[in-house]
C-alpha cells in the first residue's frame, strides 16, 4: 500500500474597504480529482463529502475563498496571487501568510495543508468576474459575521448552505476576524 501524504493548498483571503470577504460558492464537489477549490487542479465533480460534527463541509454549494494548489517550486503568495487572477480575474498583491489549517477530509481519505494568504486588491474599485460558470455559481463579499452564521446555521441544520472544511477550520481558530486582518 502506498503512503498517502497530505497536498498543500492555498487560499487568498481578499478584505474590501467594508470589511467583507470574497468567496463564491462551489459547483462541483471535492473528491473525484485533486481538487479544493473551484479552479484547477483544485476542483472536481466527484460526489464524496467531508464531515465536521455532522456537516458536510465540501462539495457542491460549500463557501470558500480563491485559492488552489500550490504548484512545484511556486512560493504560496504568487500562488494566491494567480490563483485568484485565474477564478476572479481581480488582480491581488499578496501580503503573506495569515493562517494555516490542517484539513482532513475523511470520507473522500484526502488530507490538506491549507495556506491561507491575506490579499489586497490593486484596483479597490474591480468587481470580481465569474470565469468558471461550470465550476463556481458566483462571487459574493460576506463579513466574518456572516460566514460564522453560515457555519453556524449549517450546524443547526437550520440551513443547507455550508462552508468549505478549510474555511469551517479557519473560523474555528480565529473567530474573531481581528486575528486574521
Amino acid at each position: 500500500m502506498a503512503t498517502q501524504h497530505p497536498k498543500v493548498g492555498v487560499a487568498a483571503v481578499i478584505g474590501d474597504a467594508n470589511g467583507k470577504f470574497l468567496v463564491g460558492k462551489r459547483k462541483g464537489a471535492h473528491g473525484a480529482g485533486e481538487s479544493l477549490f473551484p479552479h484547477s487542479p483544485f476542483h472536481s465533480f466527484g460526489i464524496l463529502r467531508a464531515c465536521d460534527g455532522g456537516v458536510e463541509t465540501e462539495g457542491a454549494g460549500a463557501w470558500q475563498f480563491p485559492g488552489g494548489h500550490l504548484e512545484f517550486g511556486e512560493d504560496l503568495v504568487s500562488c494566491a496571487e494567480r490563483e485568484t487572477e485565474e477564478e476572479t480575474s481581480l488582480v491581488v498583491k499578496g501580503a503573506g501568510l495569515i493562517a494555516v489549517t490542517n484539513d482532513v477530509f475523511e470520507t473522500d481519505n484526502k488530507h490538506y495543508i491549507t495556506l491561507f494568504v491575506k490579499c489586497a486588491m490593486t484596483d479597490i474599485d474591480a468587481v470580481p468576474q465569474l470565469t468558471e460558470p461550470e465550476k463556481c455559481e458566483g462571487w459574493h463579499w460576506k463579513t466574518w459575521e456572516e460566514l460564522k452564521q453560515i457555519d453556524e446555521a449549517a450546524r443547526s441544520g437550520a440551513s443547507t448552505d455550508r462552508l468549505f472544511l478549510p474555511l469551517v477550520n479557519l473560523i474555528k481558530q480565529n473567530p474573531n476576524v481581528d486575528n486574521l486582518m
